[in-house]
């Protein structure tokens, strides 16, 4: 039964302690697209994105207006393009990228991720063919985001795939110095890939999940920096339920919006997820948090580190699945 003030909560929470939610992504399987022509493959995805993100950024601006919670980014991840692309023979996956952002310009969306490869075990040729072309592919784009999944806690860390993407950011840097290497902030290089991250520049749709759904994240660092003041100096186990309870309430709210996406897009709901990330806003921050932890702010590295790592073990424990 919701009450008075945990309506008056929220509205504190949105209007002074900047929660937002970060980002409605609809993951989308392009899997169907596969075709042995590139160029009937990249028409296939270009109508495919259309046709299901077509009323994303509508809706999402509906659900903003009517219950007047910020929405900051509506975007669309999909299959890695290395799967999609494998059976066309093509030497360069340039051609995807540009229908990706196509479709992105089309639909209005503010980002889309999946041109991607997942190489923590070993590369296919398909796999070397995307990597290559991640360079060319983010300096000749606007809104399309890479990843490379070099690592994992089972198979440990591709170390050629390490040493290859790293000649891949230099080349990204030197074909967009003109934009301050701006290739680079769209892509990422990353271990532990989870299939259903609504997070750009990593975002892509895993092979497991289904046709199309809707992810929401949830960013509310000025929140759970509020929450702490009110037990500010109490045993660290005081403090990691309060980061819990907090977590919930704001967890509640992006679940709401994902619900309500979900329902107007005719598509299932996948996953909310909680976010660490932090704003230029005044109050929040992830560092004030961990330093209203007990955190002190002399050699911040390494407590920043640690404390970081805590804050997720902390809301992970709780059920929360937390974005690095």
């Amino acid at each position: 039964m919701i009450n008075r003030s945990e309506i008056l909560q929220t509205i504190a929470m949105i209007d002074q302690q900047h929660l937002d939610i970060r980002t409605i992504t609809m993951g989308i399987s392009l899997l169907d697209c596969a075709d042995t022509d590139i160029e009937r493959s990249c028409t296939k995805v270009y109508d495919k994105i259309c046709r299901l993100a077509g009323d994303l950024v509508r809706t999402g601006e509906d659900i903003e207006a009517e219950f007047g919670i910020p929405i900051v980014n509506k975007r669309v991840s999909v299959t890695p393009i290395s799967l999609v692309g494998a059976g066309t023979g093509a030497q360069s996956y340039v051609p995807y990228a540009k229908a990706l952002d196509r479709a992105a310009h089309e639909i209005g969306v503010n980002f889309l991720g999946g041109f991607s490869a997942l190489v923590h075990k070993g590369m296919t040729e398909s796999d070397r063919v995307l990597i290559a072309s991640i360079p060319e592919a983010l300096a000749e784009t606007e809104l399309v985001c890479a990843s490379v999944n070099v690592g994992s806690t089972r198979a440990g860390i591709n170390m050629d795939a390490v040493a290859e993407m790293g000649r891949t950011v230099k080349r990204a840097a030197a074909l967009t110095a003109d934009q301050g290497g701006m290739a680079c902030a769209k892509l990422v290089v990353f271990a532990n890939a989870v299939e259903d991250n609504p997070f750009m520049a990593g975002a892509f749709h895993g092979v497991g999940e289904p046709e199309c759904e809707v992810h929401v994240g949830v960013s509310g660092p000025g929140v759970v920096q509020h929450a702490l003041q009110s037990v500010h100096g109490q045993p660290f186990d005081v403090v990691a339920e309060t980061v819990k309870k907090t977590a919930f309430r704001i967890t509640r709210m992006g679940q709401l919006v994902a619900q309500e996406a979900s329902a107007r897009l005719g598509v299932p709901f996948g996953i909310v997820d909680l976010s660490l990330a932090p704003t230029p806003a005044v109050g929040d921050s992830v560092a004030a948090v961990l330093e209203e932890m007990g955190l002190e702010s002399a050699n911040v590295k390494t407590k920043l580190f640690r404390g970081r790592k805590k804050l997720k073990e902390v809301l992970e424990k709780g059920g929360y699945f937390v974005e690095a």
